[in-house]
């Protein structure tokens, strides 16, 4: 599994972008994979999560109802779609694939790491 980030960028508040992260190698088809973000100064926070077969989701309190995983297996490629951004959204967004097919909201559940890409929101 290589992970590659892209889509972030600079936007305004209450702009949507759409984080894609893709494996070069083309084998994490049966991994769970999620988003985190970090903003300075900050802990890494989780920020959803997709089963291997894109079934089951679960995202954080604090972008439901905005963000939207979702996978295409077709394309090697998980999707992260951001609505409704705000400020406080502003941060390093990582993506990251799991050791097994479904995994949950923990670091610990996640074996490869992206190099992450910025999310700046002005207000």
């Amino acid at each position: 599994v290589q992970l590659q980030a892209s889509g972030g960028g600079l936007v305004q508040a209450e702009a949507s972008l759409r984080l894609s992260c893709r494996d070069s190698r083309r084998t994490f088809s049966n991994n769970a994979v999620a988003w985190f973000r970090q903003a300075p100064g900050k802990e890494r926070e989780f920020v959803a999560t997709v089963s291997w077969n894109g079934d089951s989701t679960v995202t954080a309190d604090s972008v439901k109802g905005r963000f939207i995983i979702s996978r295409d297996r077709a394309k090697y490629t998980v999707y992260l779609q951001m609505n409704s951004l705000k400020p406080e959204d502003a941060a390093m967004y990582y993506c990251a694939a799991g050791y097994k097919s479904c995994a949950g909201a923990r670091i610990s559940d996640y074996r490869y790491w992206g190099q992450g890409t910025q999310v700046t929101v002005s207000s």
